[in-house]
């Protein structure tokens, strides 16, 4: 690990808030022998192409497939559904899984040169769950040599997906995810949060308790509890108090809603919904609403088919009026256990 000294945040560098201006986004394209879609992956490839469509008109895309042959087949794929690409920039690098999230690089910015630079946390594929991840491990480093930026390794192991940021100096992320022990059953506590604020540049880390039903990441943030502002979070709800998710999504309300930020602002609370329960193959799959992902000039929001629906997308367009919410149906994409945040990475603008 570096010293504090150099540091990220010694240095000056934070990782901003997901709505903070683009350069571009970035997928991992998934792989037709993954194990992320059991017997679905050509269900979700339309889902895919609207998700690549839908950015079209915000911003740069960047996709990682393993090589020309993916590439051309993905092409042909994007092509055959209508789907806008004169927006993207191929990268033959390979992924064992398409959730860019989590084994993606993080990407940091300072004001003075060089102005931004990645973070590459160690990744052991949710606690050792699916193996192998090697190529995933590997794909913050291939991305910070592409890109010619310098590259910080804290020498801990944490996903993308279990934390979410203000800007501003705020993390929330969950104790069910960061502390057990199939990630750094070394290091305690103070000492987890010691390396966030080292190398994330936040002052106050926030902690939530569980996660929903079905989560195989051990309870994500981002099926949880999403920062909107600076000071405002949205966060799931169930409402029907026999299912499984109630009560730790109702201790997590009544945690947030004693939080401040790093400025000891009150916490601002709006509620989401739950969709209703999906199962599949005897399985509970971790459909939320939570799982959005913000792009310069759109929302991309994961549906079901329920009537959670149109309430849960009216609170993310009330949360960003200028940007237009496209919502996908996403009960074929759940299956792989993840929705469009668990998928793209931002890479700032600097």
């Amino acid at each position: 690990m570096e010293s504090k000294s150099s540091t990220p945040a010694a240095l000056g560098y934070r990782m901003p808030a997901e709505w903070e201006p683009h350069a571009a986004t970035w997928l991992s394209w998934p792989n037709k022998d993954g194990i992320s879609f059991p017997d679905a992956y050509h269900s979700v490839l339309p889902i895919l192409a609207r998700m690549v469509d839908a950015l079209a008109d915000s911003e740069p895309l960047h996709i990682n497939v393993r090589d020309a042959d993916d590439e051309a087949a993905v092409r042909a794929l994007l092509k055959k559904h209508k789907a806008r690409a004169e927006h993207i920039t191929f990268h033959h690098i390979p992924t064992n899984e398409p959730w860019c999230r989590d084994h993606g690089p993080m990407f940091l910015t300072r004001k003075d040169a060089p102005r931004v630079a990645v973070i590459d946390w160690d990744y052991n594929a949710w606690g050792w769950k699916y193996p192998p991840f090697d190529d995933d491990d590997e794909v913050p480093g291939q991305i910070a040599a592409l890109l010619g930026l310098p590259i910080y390794k804290p020498g801990m192991v944490l996903e993308g997906g279990s934390i979410d940021v203000n800007g501003r100096g705020a993390l929330l992320t969950t104790a069910s995810c960061l502390l057990n022990p199939n990630r750094n059953p070394d290091l305690t506590k103070a000492e987890i949060e010691r390396r966030l604020k080292d190398f994330i540049g936040v002052t106050k880390v926030l902690w939530l308790g569980d996660g929903i039903e079905g989560d195989d990441t051990d309870g994500h943030i981002d099926d949880l509890t999403r920062f909107v502002g600076k000071d405002t979070v949205v966060t799931v709800i169930e409402e029907d108090e026999s299912d499984a998710n109630f009560e730790p999504l109702q201790a997590n309300l009544a945690r947030l809603r004693e939080m401040t930020t790093e400025d000891d602002s009150p916490l601002k609370v709006h509620t989401l919904p739950m969709p209703g329960k999906i199962v599949k193959q005897g399985q509970r799959l971790p459909a939320s609403y939570a799982n959005f992902y913000i792009a310069n000039k759109v929302i991309l929001m994961p549906v079901f088919q329920d009537t959670g629906d149109a309430w849960a997308s009216s609170v993310i367009q009330r949360a960003f009026p200028k940007r237009k919410v496209i919502a996908i149906d996403c009960r074929e994409l759940i299956w792989g256990l993840g929705a469009f945040h668990c998928l793209t990475q931002q890479q700032p603008a600097v």
